[in-house]
This record gives C-alpha cells, sequence and structure tokens, in this order.
C-alpha cells in the first residue's frame, strides 16, 4: 500500500505540474529568449559584417599625404586618392568642401596617429574615412612585402595545435571538460527554474486549505518523497527543453552565431568524472529540494517565503562567482571553503570536477555529505510538515517541532483521490 501510495504521489505531482500553463510558459520562456536573442545577433552581425565590408570597399575622391613611404600610388588612385604634400593644403580643401575627405598618413604610422579629415556624412557613415585609410594602408604595405607567407602572418591567420600530455599521453583537454560542464548547466538551470516548484509543492497545499484532508489518505513521508521525484522528472523535462535550441543554434546556425567549431567526436567521458558529476547532480538537487520543501512547511504562505528561497538561490550563485578562484586556484581557501560547505558544495565542486581539480577522496566525501544530509533535511522537512501542516496563518517554530515526541502510528493509507 505504501508503494502504491508513492507512485500515486509521483503520478499525481508530475501530471499536476506538468499540465499547469504557468509551468510550460516558464519553461519556454527561455528557450523562447534563446531563439530572439540568436536572431538579434545574427541580424546584428550580418548587418556589421556587411556595414564594415561596404565602408572598407567604398571608393570616393580623396586627397592624402605620406610621410611614411608606405601608400603606393598606384594602390592610392584605385581607392580614388591623390596625393598632395602638404596637410595644411588638405584640410582646407576638406572645409571649403574641394574634396570629401583628407588623409593624412605620419611618418611612423605604428606609433603615431594617422589623421583623417572629411565632410559629415553623419555618425554610422563618417566611420567610412577611416575604414578606407586603413584599408589603403594594410593593402599597399601587403603588396610590398609580395610574400603570401608574410601576409598571413601580419595578418594573423596562422593556425595553432597544441598538443598537452598527462601520464605520457595526449590530455584530451577542453575535450574532456565540457562533458562534465553539462552537469553544472543542468544543476543550475534545474535549480534556479525549478526552486519556484520546489517551495510551492508543500505550500500550494497549505494556501487551498486542503493539507488536512491529504494527510488523512496517505503518511507525510511517501507524500514528500513522491513530490521530491515528481521534481525530479519535471527537472528533467527542463533540461530537455533548454537544451533544445542550444544544439538547433549550434547545428544549424554556428557561423551566424559565431559559435566556435567543437568536433562532438573528440569528446572525451571519462568515466570517474561522469560518475561524480552525476552524483553530486542527484545529491545536490536532493538536497536543495528537501531545504525548499521544509521552508514551504514552516511558511504559511508564498509571500512570507520569499526571502528564505532567495537566501537558497544565492547560495547556489555565490559559487559561480568564485569560479575563477575554481579553476586557477583550486586549492585557495575560499574554494575548499565553498566545496565542503553543503548549499555551495554542488556548483564547486561540479566545476572542481569538470576542470579534473577535484581529488577522488574529496568528491567522494562531498557526494556522502550531500546524500547524508539530504536524508536528514527531508526528513526534518517530514517532520515539520506533519506537525506544521495546519499552521495556515502563522510561521511554524522549527524548536517547537523538533522538540516534540514523535507519534507511535501513521495515519492509515486510504488511496488519493
Amino acid at each position: 500500500m505504501a508503494r502504491h501510495n508513492l507512485s500515486t504521489v509521483v503520478s499525481f505531482e508530475f501530471r499536476r505540474t506538468v499540465t499547469k500553463r504557468r509551468f510550460w510558459a516558464i519553461t519556454l520562456i527561455l528557450p523562447i529568449l534563446v531563439f530572439g536573442l540568436g536572431s538579434l545577433i545574427i541580424a546584428s552581425n550580418v548587418s556589421t559584417t556587411q556595414t564594415a565590408d561596404k565602408q572598407k570597399n567604398e571608393r570616393f575622391e580623396f586627397l592624402y599625404s605620406d610621410a611614411s613611404g608606405l601608400i603606393d600610388p598606384a594602390i592610392a588612385k584605385e581607392y580614388g586618392g591623390t596625393e598632395i604634400r602638404s596637410e595644411a593644403e588638405g584640410v582646407e580643401e576638406v572645409q571649403i568642401g574641394g574634396t570629401p575627405a583628407y588623409f593624412a598618413y605620419p611618418a611612423d604610422p605604428a606609433k603615431q596617429t594617422v589623421k583623417i579629415f572629411g565632410e559629415d556624412a553623419g555618425i554610422f557613415q563618417n566611420s567610412k574615412y577611416s575604414a578606407v585609410a586603413q584599408s589603403l594602408l594594410s593593402t599597399s604595405v601587403e603588396h610590398r612585402l609580395g610574400n603570401p607567407t608574410d601576409v598571413a602572418v601580419l595578418r594573423g591567420t596562422v593556425t595553432t595545435a597544441t598538443t598537452t600530455f598527462k601520464d605520457g599521453k595526449p590530455a584530451p583537454g577542453f575535450a574532456a571538460i565540457l562533458p562534465a560542464l553539462l552537469f553544472l548547466a543542468a544543476f543550475f538551470i534545474v535549480i534556479v527554474f525549478l526552486g519556484n516548484q520546489m517551495l510551492n509543492s508543500t505550500l500550494e497545499e497549505k494556501e487551498n486549505r486542503v493539507t488536512e484532508m491529504i494527510l488523512t489518505t496517505i503518511n507525510p513521508t511517501n507524500l514528500l518523497i513522491g513530490k521530491v521525484i515528481s521534481l525530479f522528472a519535471v527537472g528533467i523535462i527542463q533540461i530537455a527543453v533548454f537544451a533544445l535550441p542550444t544544439l538547433i543554434g549550434y547545428v544549424f546556425f554556428r557561423e551566424q552565431l559565431q559559435i566556435p567549431s567543437l568536433d562532438l567526436s573528440t569528446l572525451v567521458f571519462e568515466p570517474q568524472k561522469m560518475i561524480v558529476g552525476t552524483l553530486i547532480l542527484i545529491g545536490g538537487f536532493a538536497l536543495f529540494t528537501g531545504a525548499l520543501v521544509a521552508v514551504g512547511a514552516i511558511m504559511p504562505t508564498a509571500k512570507d517565503a520569499a526571502p528564505l528561497f532567495s537566501v537558497v538561490v544565492f547560495a547556489v550563485i555565490i559559487p559561480l562567482y568564485a569560479s575563477g578562484f575554481a579553476i586557477s586556484s583550486p586549492q585557495s581557501p575560499i574554494v575548499q571553503v565553498l566545496a565542503f560547505f553543503p548549499f555551495t558544495a554542488p556548483i564547486t565542486a561540479l566545476i572542481l570536477n569538470a576542470f579534473g581539480s577535484l581529488p577522488l577522496w574529496q568528491a567522494i566525501v562531498i557526494i556522502v555529505e550531500l546524500f547524508v544530509l539530504s536524508v536528514v533535511v527531508l526528513r526534518i522537512a517530514v517532520r515539520l510538515f506533519r506537525y506544521g501542516s495546519i499552521e495556515y496563518s502563522s510561521k511554524v517554530k522549527i524548536r517547537d517541532v523538533l522538540g516534540r515526541r514523535p507519534e507511535k502510528a501513521e495515519p492509515q493509507p486510504m488511496g488519493l483521490s
């Protein structure tokens, strides 16, 4: 009967959550925003590239003086330029409208500023003058070199390939980091976007004044465990929904979004990292869920629980600000404190695990800590829910509830309608 009750709670809570319009509105808002932002980025990148190319290749008559001797007169003529000797003459011609622009190339363009004078064509169109002046200079220098290799070196188009070794074998590098980082992304998404649902999982019954009726048909332990399991299933759905736009963007719009190329076949799924990441994700999720369920059992309304929920979310975000320390100085005191403190441990440990800075012994300690505390917090949450579920208008005092002697018998399960 207990197993039947547990499965009934899981099924009921799962259906109740996924059939709400609000759940799908919150779940889909991020992918919609990602698609919208991606479209804006694509349009902006295309527009910026086209404008830059157009301005660089735009041709108009201009005057120039060259103290460096780098400008090729033939190339300058193709660009529409005419050389003069005096800077004062060039500036005067622009002022009186005799020429659209004048470029004054100094003796050492690498250390001195190229002065550009032109007719005002608007804040955006004025950039065409510097684009053409720079293009003329670089094209002239490339022509002087005459060697494609020298040109490639100067342009910075030379590619490099780095191979590192660990224990005498080529190290996988980022290919081994990325798979483990997926656990970090999954945990952050689930806690941030599903945290409010965790909190309301017990508050909703209290606010609707149906808690007493529910507790006459099922014991609190099965009820809360069922809620946790159903929330985990809902979290998997949210992760899948959030991952979909990223996958579509990488497969179909990688170049437009300027996403670095990544050969997925080179990804390395190291067994230890994947197992540790999975256990930390589950343990961290259980701990935060138990804590938020306990908060919901204490507070009479969601409004009263909001400050504590903010504290929980803040505990999730803090390690992200210290991620630089976790990557560069994993043994620093602040990282170690964050790694062992229960509510900052999941994010910190997942970062350390992804970058190979989490020793196995430390991973075991953190995993055991998360699972043990999850059980303890969940038992406390059950006790708080049992005695505090009928406190509809006032906050439950934890000391009073935990100080009570446990009842000898649980209410007899009768089924959940």
